[in-house]
């Protein structure tokens, strides 16, 4: 590949070596020299480094040397355009050729009269490239005079305002004078030159006439173009252009371009045009707005904005004229109320999704922000220096004004809102999750508490019954808990679904539910909390949870107990009822775990493990040693009838699995003894 590349550069230099040598000892023959010329252009045309290589074989100031001594026109004209070609591809030809004398030369076949259209603008179009970007070109095109050469062929190039393209010699001319715009456009800006800036606005009053007499697309672009960059960004000029009446023109030009929009394409497009310059004049003195206003621009920019053809950059040129017409000039604000410009920005604003458009728009927005104020506060207060007779007139023709505005202020409003409700919700979910956090930890707390004060019993347990019960009341606060069953049927089948040592709750009317304690893993007792919303209707407060009163038992009825087991297991009993317990229902939850209740009675290893295997409600201690005693009969039993089976008979063994099939508790050992597993 390196190699083709190699190659071909090769052949690139031999064939400029042979070209220039061709310009060398061609001199008497025209023809080939025009041809080497053209070869040469094309060369450069397609590789930038061939120009680089033709300015250090001294191709290049040979050529410029020929273009000045030929004798042959065409031979000039094609010295001219090789050399505009060499520069517009490589800034450092473009370097060495913007030389002084140079440009004497090129404004001499300007000024000469001799010299042909097609010359000149060859001379033209090598002036704008040594210009373009090169603040060097555009100095040395103001001291050698070049540029008044130039604005007196603005002048003089086309002598009658109805063009007829169709004739050679006027579509030569007119091509002469098009170049001569472009050239004049770069000599003033691009960068930015001051200097050159005032000697070309002495061609306003001639580009006026032009902008009156011949409203085509032919002249309005270059006309428009070079009034523009003549005036950008430069006060004086722009006071100057105002002065002469060149806004007044313009706004004309709009008017009619902007009534023919309707009925051409073309029309739209070069409405834009005009547009731009418009806001070119306007954009540095906002006060020169009210020169618009006599013409209604505002009401026509706002038309030409709705028109489908155009795209998202020239609704941003509209936009931002609207913008500047709007931004100190009363008179211009309140046509855009008045034609409804307000929802046109809005709607703007809220469906582009270009951001330079947005920003535009919002511009407009806020220009008007103070004459919204005056009409809010009454239409009657708006006065333009009018007499009070005149404002009536226009208050009684303009009576939908105020209902725009109150649109307009509506979905402003709402704008305002829907932000606002998306910040809220976002603080809101940011503290939901930091409450659900919080409340699992809380309740998960609160239920191990329980757990122990049931199990515990200790001389605190009225005061942890207190503050479980403060737990609750900052839960319910936060709308966490659930509701109580209301019934006898509901508190049997509470029983019967959880553990009541455990004191787990399950509501019934909402889904809301606390999972119960694992009893088959100890080392997990609380598993987590799952609340399920279904609905959001209120329930009646008898079905709320309550903080827990404690209910007192009749104790006329009852013998006094003296036993201080039995005096144990009633401060447990009344603990875990009171706990459960709600406003409307008062009634004692008597199943307990019957090794806890069977405390003061004699008990051994035998008839405790009958018991507890026969409760059908086991306390969480009781249950992991009935678990713990059954997995070691189990493990005894299989290692036992392991070591048996290597000393009986066959007949035997039968036997010691049948009996411990139906048995399950008598196994005989090896010796004759006997042993009873519990």
């Amino acid at each position: 590949m390196e190699s083709e590349d190699t190659k071909k550069i090769q052949e690139m230099k031999t064939d400029l070596n042979l070209l220039l040598e061709c310009l060398k000892y061609q001199m008497d023959n025209p023809f080939s020299q025009k041809e080497a010329l053209v070869t040469i252009h094309s060369i450069c045309q397609q590789n930038s480094n061939a120009g680089v290589y033709f300015r250090e074989i001294g191709g290049l100031m040979f050529v410029r040397n020929l273009a000045k001594s030929s004798e042959h026109s065409m031979v000039k004209e094609a010295a001219l355009y090789t050399l505009g070609a060499v520069a517009e591809q490589n800034v450092y030809c473009q370097q060495t050729l913007c030389t002084s004398e140079l440009f004497e030369d090129l404004t001499w076949f300007l000024s000469n009269n001799d010299s042909n259209t097609n010359l000149k603008r060859m001379s033209v179009y090598v002036i704008l490239v040594l210009v373009s970007n090169n603040r060097t070109g555009q100095t040395l095109v103001r001291e050698t005079g070049c540029i008044t050469v130039l604005t007196q062929l603005f002048r003089t190039v086309l002598s009658k305002y109805e063009l007829n393209l169709s004739d050679k010699n006027i579509f030569q001319s007119y091509q002469l004078w098009s170049s001569v715009c472009s050239t004049l456009c770069v000599c003033v800006n691009n960068p930015q030159n001051d200097e050159n800036q005032m000697l070309c606005c002495s061609l306003f009053p001639h580009a006026n006439d032009w902008l009156i007499n011949c409203v085509k697309p032919e002249v309005i672009r270059p006309v428009c173009s070079f009034i523009g960059l003549t005036l950008a960004n430069n006060t004086y000029v722009q006071k100057y252009f105002i002065s002469v009446g060149g806004l007044d023109i313009l706004s004309q030009v709009l008017v009619q371009l902007e009534s023919d929009s309707h009925k051409t394409l073309s029309s739209a497009k070069l409405a834009v045009v005009v547009t731009k310059t418009v806001d070119a004049c306007i954009a540095d003195n906002p006060t020169f707005g009210v020169i618009l206003s006599k013409y209604q621009i505002v009401s026509k920019l706002l038309t030409l904005l709705l028109h489908e053809s155009l795209d998202s950059g020239e609704k941003f040129s509209i936009i931002l004229t609207l913008g500047h017409c709007t931004e100190d000039c009363e008179e211009n604000q309140y046509d855009l109320f008045k034609n409804n410009g307000l929802p046109l920005m809005i709607q703007a604003l809220t469906e582009s999704h270009n951001e330079e458009l947005n920003k535009a728009a919002t511009f407009v927005l806020h220009n008007c922000k103070k004459i919204t104020e005056k009409l809010c506060l009454s239409l009657g207060e708006y006065s333009f220096d009018e007499n009070e007779k005149q404002l009536e007139d226009i208050n009684t023709k303009e009576k939908n004004l105020e209902d725009y505005w109150k649109k307009a202020k509506e979905i402003l409003h709402r704008i305002e809102q829907l932000e606002r409700e998306g910040n809220e919700e976002k603080i809101q979910r940011e503290k939901y999750k930091d409450n659900v956090s919080s409340m699992k930890i809380n309740i998960q707390n609160t239920l191990k508490h329980l757990h122990a004060d049931s199990i515990g019993g200790g001389p605190k347990a009225e005061d942890k019954d207190k503050s479980q019960s403060r737990k609750l009341q900052s839960y319910k606060s936060h709308g966490i808990l659930s509701t109580a069953c209301t019934n006898d049927h509901q508190m049997k089948t509470l029983l019967k679904s959880a553990n009541p040592v455990n004191a787990c709750y399950r509501e019934s009317g909402q889904n809301k539910t606390l999972c119960k304690a694992n009893s088959s893993d100890s080392k997990n007792l609380h598993e987590g909390i799952t609340f399920e919303k279904k609905n959001s209707v209120s329930q009646s407060s008898d079905h709320v949870f309550k903080p827990p009163i404690p209910v007192v038992k009749n104790r006329k009825q009852e013998l006094p107990v003296t036993d201080p087991f039995t005096l144990c297991s009633d401060i447990i009993n009344k603990e875990v009822i009171s706990f459960l317990a709600t406003d409307s229902h008062s009634k004692m939850l008597k199943y307990r775990c019957s090794g806890c209740i069977a405390v003061g009675k004699s008990l051994n290893s035998r008839n405790f493990s009958k018991l507890l295997h026969s409760c059908p409600y086991q306390c969480d201690r009781h249950k992991v040693i009935v678990e713990a005693e059954d997995r070691y009969k189990s493990e005894l039993r299989k290692s036992l009838i392991c070591n048996k089976k290597f000393l009986l008979t066959p007949r035997r063994r039968r036997q010691l699995s049948s009996e411990s099939t139906t048995s399950g508790e008598i196994i005989m050992e090896p010796f004759g003894k006997t042993v009873s597993v519990r």
